[in-house]
């Protein structure tokens, strides 16, 4: 249920905290800014319950696949960081929300790509390894994205902390997560709750960039807006041309755009609060983004799934006088040889 409708719980938990003080006034106790100090912790919690789930065959296949893996994560780190420096250079964006949508483009692809592939029809191995890539990877090519895109304004302080921040928040926990599953007692505990869990503390790290940014959602430009749908729209053309470009099938080619497309927001969101800690906004534009992708992934899986349908239905419709005329040509050919 809360996987099926991640995109309704995303839009009700963020109005939630949106309109807080709203709804309990403004000295009632506020769950979502009294735990934004601890949101690293939560995003380690998603990825240690991202690292459970994580089938150990897939894991395996990275290795015997890494070149299309790897070429794939390749397509991902050079297309959207480039997308999000060029969609904040041309509308004219600077400051914190030039940042933060750079730190868009910068960070990887979310798990929420891997159950919209599925949704797609599309190769739920090679997203899962993709996905597996881009975050291990994440600690040595983010900051370098971010000094590309960022130019002078990523010191070495600040990369050398995105670094640090990556390897605490990300890849440590996926491999923790991984190394439980050989522990059957804590793997039959993850495979009922680690899902839940993951999806929950996502919901709660967007509604808490939500929560900082109240008087901010109301100001922000439109312009925001428009420069995040392009970037997300570009991810999956960037992901439908190099999937042609690498000569992918038409199932790994939906996996690759969902991939790119969708970044993962609560690292983003993390990501920001840890370098910027007194200036949330540059949080805004990862928190915008989730909403965003999430719905236009949707769309474009059940897009996808229902292509899927009519080509199958259309091959079978053709397919049918075939077998029909070959049923009465083989009859006709065997009636004469019996009368023989």
């Amino acid at each position: 249920m809360l996987q099926k409708h991640l995109l309704l719980w995303l839009t009700l938990s963020s109005m939630l905290a949106g309109f807080w003080p709203n709804l309990f006034g403004a000295s009632a106790f506020d769950p979502f800014l009294a735990s934004a100090s601890h949101i690293g912790w939560i995003v380690a919690a998603v990825m240690f319950c991202v690292g459970t789930l994580l089938p150990t065959d897939e894991v395996r296949n990275v290795l015997n696949r890494w070149p299309l893996i790897v070429g794939g994560t390749a397509v991902q780190y050079i297309s959207m960081p480039f997308l999000a420096w060029a969609v904040a250079t041309a509308f004219g964006m600077t400051g914190d929300l030039c940042v933060g949508t750079i730190m868009v483009g910068c960070v990887p692809g979310a798990m929420a790509s891997n159950v919209l592939t599925m949704v797609a029809r599309g190769n739920v191995s090679y997203s899962v390894g993709l996905t597996t890539s881009a975050t291990l990877l994440s600690p040595l090519i983010v900051p370098v994205a971010l000094r590309l895109t960022l130019g002078a304004q990523a010191d070495a302080e600040f990369l050398t902390k995105s670094a640090v921040s990556l390897v605490i928040q990300v890849v440590i926990p996926v491999l923790l997560g991984l190394f439980s599953q050989r522990l059957s007692l804590l793997k039959q505990i993850a495979d009922r709750i680690s899902g839940n869990v993951a999806n929950v503390s996502i919901l709660w790290v967007i509604a808490i960039v939500v929560a900082a940014n109240r008087q901010a959602i109301q100001e922000f430009p439109v312009v925001l807006i428009a420069g995040l749908l392009l970037i997300n729209l570009g991810g999956f053309l960037a992901g439908q041309l190099g999937g042609r470009l690498l000569r992918l099938d038409s199932g790994m080619r939906r996996a690759l755009m969902l991939e790119i497309g969708m970044q993962n927001a609560g690292v983003g969101a993390s990501l920001a609060k840890g370098l910027f800690p007194d200036n949330p906004r540059v949080a805004l534009p990862c928190g915008l983004f989730a909403f965003g992708c999430m719905t236009t992934g949707t769309l474009l899986a059940q897009f996808l799934r229902n292509r899927t349908a009519e080509t199958e239905d259309s091959l079978n419709t053709t397919e049918r006088p075939t077998d029909s005329a070959s049923s009465i040509s083989t009859n006709e050919s065997t009636e004469p040889a019996k009368e023989m």
